[in-house]
């Protein structure tokens, strides 16, 4: 399931990463199979009103400083501007108190909108932004970097 929901964020991706596809047809991802194999790394899936809605992968950094990453983060589009999103994300962040980090794609304009407004929604204290081109993305992003607090405040 995670797999065919994964094609359809890498063809709504490919539009800002110009990606092409493989001889097959399909999009590469060479990181999913991690979401299974390693304990920092997580899967989730968003449902909304019973329905498949999307997914949401998170990754420990343990090896960097121990916050938590949203790597990839996918609504489909019949469930976007709807809250789903919003809501799924809030979820995500509750699910791991402390430090988080997320990269924007700079040509990916809605969705630093969106992730400005959930983050500034659940960070407790300051938010930090980086804008550029980080050595471990492939082209210019912000990245955010905030803390979320625990159930208890």
């Amino acid at each position: 399931m995670l797999v065919n929901l994964m094609q359809f964020y890498l063809h709504d991706f490919s539009e800002i990463r110009e990606a092409e596809l493989t001889p097959h047809g399909t999009f590469v991802y060479n990181y999913l199979d991690y979401y299974f194999t390693e304990t920092t790394r997580e899967a989730y899936f968003i449902r909304a009103d019973g329905h498949l809605a999307g997914f949401a992968l998170a990754r420990g950094d343990v090896d960097d400083d121990g916050s938590w990453n949203v790597a990839e983060f996918f609504v489909v589009r019949r469930h976007r501007g709807r809250g789903v999103a919003r809501e799924a994300a809030r979820l995500l962040f509750a699910r791991h108190p402390g430090e988080w980090t997320l990269s924007v794609d700079h040509n990916n304009e809605r969705a630093g909108s969106f992730w400005r407004s959930v983050v500034n929604e659940v960070a407790v204290g300051a938010v930090a932004e980086v804008d550029g081109h980080l050595p471990s993305e492939p082209v210019a992003v912000t990245r955010l970097r905030f803390r979320v607090a625990d159930g208890d405040g």
